[in-house]
């Protein structure tokens, strides 16, 4: 498994749409977070192992309604 966080930018006034139409229909997606700076929302994904990353940002992500600019983040190992 492969976590990815997608930062989103959105149509003004359409972050809460997009958050929620992610959640809703974008199994990958673990959670959503609005958060301040340049980017409207913060997407937590996991992928499958071999999944290419590009296709699903483009073509599951950037394809929601109300997205306007994505910025994708790659992880290498998570710490607890």
């Amino acid at each position: 498994m492969q976590t990815i966080f997608v930062q989103v930018k959105c149509e003004l006034g359409r972050a809460y749409d997009v958050a929620d139409l992610a959640v809703q229909t974008v199994p990958e997606v673990s959670e959503v977070h609005s958060v301040s700076g340049q980017y409207d929302l913060m997407m937590k994904c996991f992928l499958e192992d071999g999944e290419d990353i590009g296709h699903f940002v483009t073509g599951q992500l950037q394809t929601l309604d109300g997205v306007k600019d994505t910025f994708t983040i790659i992880t290498f190992k998570a710490f607890s």
